[in-house]
């Protein structure tokens, strides 16, 4: 015990910084309960029950604000389990291992940018008189309001949510398929299995366990919309369409002062994906035998 206690000490402040970060501020949570006055404090703030959750229900843009994190978060989730897999599979037919590890180390780069600077990019991008609608005038159409009409803006995040964590989402893929048995593309070819047919009886069955638990997991964040990303982009025009919970608590409680109403419906959202989290672990379990521990 006492030669692996430097090893303990190793771990203390991140210890430290998990308590004060993640479990400290969570007495806040009370502030849900209570008609929440900066000047008095927890303790002294008027109590009021569950009154904030009645009123979340009742409230005219609560409806909307979940639908959006739904609907988004939904197609972010389909999309980034699609498209990795194909990517994967067209990568893992390229032969020149210098080209392959190029477009890998390219397709990754994205991911490792901050959504502050993707979206200083984008809106400077799709702005009005951006590269995009000056090169789109230049053809002869009409610009394209990416960034101030709802319908685009749910289109835009959703593509450029992929184009960011697509290529580091194909790593779990590409893994997988390296552990495919090399005797079975031997004997489908011995069976004259083109390069296609390969691929879809032998590399995609062998995916299946992967794809199952990916997609699993994946339903514990249907609540998460992706906050950075849609506060980076999103205005007052796509508030409709583009609202989401995350960014719903952050303007009614930090900009408006509604800090109990804010506390509640974060709250909501929380407790609703803590049992989504523990559905989606159950179902990884139970299909694609996957196990914390």
């Amino acid at each position: 015990m006492i030669r692996q206690l430097p090893l303990h000490l190793l771990i203390l402040p991140s210890i430290i910084g998990l308590f004060l970060f993640n479990y400290y501020p969570m007495a806040g949570l009370v502030m849900a309960f209570e008609d929440f006055k900066p000047r008095l404090g927890y303790l002294h703030s008027p109590w009021v029950g569950l009154s904030h959750f009645e009123y979340m229900f009742t409230y005219p843009d609560s409806v909307q604000v979940i639908w959006n994190t739904l609907l988004i978060a939904s197609l972010k989730i389909a999309a980034n389990i699609a498209v990795p897999i194909v990517f994967a599979l067209l990568l893992n037919e390229v032969r020149a291992l210098f080209f392959k590890r190029f477009v890998q180390t390219l397709v990754y780069l994205p991911h490792f940018l901050s959504w502050v600077i993707l979206g200083g990019i984008l809106t400077d991008m799709l702005g009005n008189k951006g590269i995009v609608n000056h090169l789109l005038f230049n053809l002869g159409a009409d610009p394209v309001f990416f960034l101030g009409n709802g319908t685009w803006f749910r289109i835009t995040v959703v593509v450029s949510d992929i184009w960011k964590e697509f290529g580091f989402s194909t790593i779990i893929y590409l893994a997988a398929m390296s552990g495919i048995n090399m005797s079975l593309y031997e004997a489908a070819e011995m069976d004259g299995a083109s390069r296609f047919k390969q691929t879809f009886h032998v590399t995609l069955p062998a995916l299946v366990p992967v794809i199952l638990v990916v997609g699993t997991l994946a339903l514990g964040n249907i609540l998460n919309a992706g906050f950075d990303q849609i506060f980076n982009l999103y205005n007052p025009l796509v508030y409709r369409e583009g609202d989401i919970i995350d960014t719903f608590v952050y303007r009614i409680g930090l900009m408006n002062g509604s800090f109990s109403f804010a506390t509640a419906v974060g709250l909501f959202k929380s407790a609703v994906g803590l049992v989504l989290i523990v559905l989606a672990y159950r179902l990884a379990y139970r299909f694609g035998n996957y196990r914390i521990f």
